[in-house]
């Protein structure tokens, strides 16, 4: 575990590649934490896959902000200067590939096979996932190397130093963070 500073702060937001668990993690730190959690796919997504016009999630993302504390999950760039200015804290589940894709699987298995309702009334489609350029698993082959990439520079930039970084590179990491809080 690598980290910028010290403590776990009151604002903390969750990043990694898809199926690295950031919304599993980000529900389980914001109920140790007791405060609220909010999901940016929620936030982002309209009934049939459709995107949220930007000035649209733009403004569901500042209403979301609104509390003293709180744990956000996704890595959406569009909105990236109203979240990150306002958080103390980045959490970067930075996993290898082969843990991030073996997760990815698991869950888009339960997902499509349960027909799980997601946000809006979306659900997960395993003709999507394979046979289209909107393949959850092919964004996460792709956005996996740039993730990697650009979070180091990110985390060095002016507007971002104010920020704790912890980057978990493992799952055990990530649980020994959340059994080591303390309210």
């Amino acid at each position: 575990m690598q980290t910028t500073g010290s403590g776990i702060g009151k604002r903390i937001v969750v990043v990694g590649t898809s199926g690295s668990g950031k919304t599993t993690f980000a529900t389980r730190l914001a109920e140790k934490l007791q405060v609220p959690r909010v999901e940016m796919d929620a936030l982002h997504w309209e009934p049939n896959w459709v995107e949220a016009p930007l000035d649209v999630f733009r403004e569901r993302l500042e209403n979301a902000l609104t509390a003293d504390a709180w744990v956000v999950d996704g890595n959406y760039a569009k909105v990236r200067d109203i979240l990150w200015q306002r958080a103390d804290t980045i959490v970067w589940l930075d996993y290898p590939l082969h843990v991030v894709m073996s997760r990815l699987f698991i869950r888009t298995c339960r997902r499509s096979f349960l027909q799980e309702e997601l946000w809006s009334g979306n659900k997960e489609s395993w003709k999507t996932h394979l046979f289209t350029s909107d393949s959850i698993f092919l964004w996460a082959w792709t956005s996996y190397p740039r993730h990697r990439r650009d979070y180091p520079a990110l985390f060095t930039q002016p507007e971002y130093v104010h920020l704790n970084v912890i980057r978990l590179t493992n799952p055990r990491q990530a649980e020994k963070l959340l059994a080591g809080l303390v309210i």
